[in-house]
């Protein structure tokens, strides 16, 4: 008599997770849906962002609403950083997309082995002192030895799966501005993170941090086709 009633809550419960799940993949996999809101946004943010390229807005909107759709930033904000565009350009921009305005964009530096003034070299492994693209979620701001902080989480495994472990967080650094572009032709290198500069990372960081999303863009074949986010 007590294995039944037992029995049968576990069914329900199992019944409506599998129910959940399928309702979330769903919609995930509601490519119209997903791609009816990207061209809308798209349209309004082209005219706004006139130095993002519109190839790179439409992925990163592609991604971020594949990964809205399964519950990831309640907030709406997106981070969009450009690796194929060279240090001494501003290649960063926060976006929020509830109001479809920019709300910041800065210089960005990337990782000293992931290539000169251009970038071309991408890595998720330890160590590796590159840079990593894919989707990331930022985590709580903390202050540390590079100043205050944001912890970022790789969403994608082999890609940036291994961001936290790596210690690639949001920080500030004086090789990061244009005086420093003007005296060397360049910027500083970290050692895979996302440094902006000093300034700017506090307002950049408290506006971003909790959870909202971070879209960092290199043409890599394999990447692009097989990112869960963008297929």
């Amino acid at each position: 008599m007590l294995k039944y009633p037992t029995m049968k809550k576990l069914f329900i419960i199992s019944f409506v997770a599998a129910l959940l799940a399928a309702c979330v993949t769903q919609h995930r996999a509601d490519d119209p849906m997903i791609r009816a809101k990207v061209l809308a946004q798209e349209t309004i943010l082209e005219k706004r962002i006139p130095t993002l390229d519109p190839k790179v807005l439409r992925l990163a909107l592609l991604a971020y609403y594949h990964a809205r759709a399964t519950g990831l930033d309640p907030q709406e904000e997106l981070t969009i950083i450009d690796f194929s565009k060279p240090d001494t350009q501003e290649r960063f921009w926060v976006v929020d997309l509830r109001h479809d305005k920019v709300q910041y964009h800065s210089l960005v530096s990337h990782g000293e082995n992931s290539g000169g003034v251009a970038p071309t070299e991408f890595s998720d492994e330890v160590d590796s002192k590159e840079s990593s693209i894919g989707l990331f979620k930022t985590g709580k701001p903390y202050k540390g030895t590079l100043g205050y902080s944001l912890h970022l989480y790789g969403l994608e495994k082999g890609v940036n799966g291994n961001a936290f472990k790596r210690h690639i967080v949001i920080h500030g650094a004086p090789y990061v501005s244009k005086q420093y572009v003007h005296a060397h032709g360049f910027l500083g290198r970290s050692w895979g993170c996302p440094a902006l500069p000093e300034k700017l990372v506090k307002p950049v960081i408290n506006t971003i941090k909790n959870g909202s999303l971070i879209f960092a863009y290199y043409p890599d074949s394999d990447w692009l086709h097989h990112s869960r986010y963008l297929n």
